[in-house]
């Protein structure tokens, strides 16, 4: 089931194959997580659910900064650094491709892990926030 369309028409995929072959659709992994994570936030109370929205809201908009430190970081020594750049050229250019190499591995698992992050920030503030918006109002004392 390979696709270049992203992970939601991987999942409609999952989920219209699932249902092809006549299977629950609500035993799936990626259905029976939110279901758990769900099932957790409605257990508490609104007062401390409150609480965790806005932290996942902070944790949401912080992580941009992962990527820019990963990408501005190497580029900095490299650019600022007369010693770095004559032991990267010191023996040819073995070890900038080596050093290169290396930078783009970190950058490419490091943005990946950032989207990912982000994502399930998403996920939890929406949940939360459906969580709170359908329950009743403040003013029960039970909330």
């Amino acid at each position: 089931m390979f696709t270049s369309r992203g992970d939601a028409h991987k999942l409609y995929l999952k989920l219209k194959d699932t249902y092809e072959r006549n299977q629950s659709l609500d035993e799936l992994r990626e259905l029976t997580e939110i279901e758990e994570i769900q099932s957790f936030y409605n257990s508490l109370r609104s007062s401390t659910l409150e609480k965790i929205y806005y932290r996942v809201l902070k944790e949401k908009n912080g992580m941009g900064i992962i990527p820019v430190f990963v990408s501005a970081g190497p580029w900095l020594l490299f650019l600022f650094s007369k010693k770095l750049q004559e032991f990267l050229f010191a023996n040819g250019s073995v070890l900038f491709f080596v050093f290169i190499t290396i930078y783009l591995l970190i950058l490419t698992i490091s943005v990946i892990l950032h989207f990912r992050e982000k994502a399930w920030a998403e996920v939890h503030a929406k949940i939360i926030k459906d969580i709170l918006t359908y329950r009743p109002s403040k003013s029960n004392p039970s909330s």
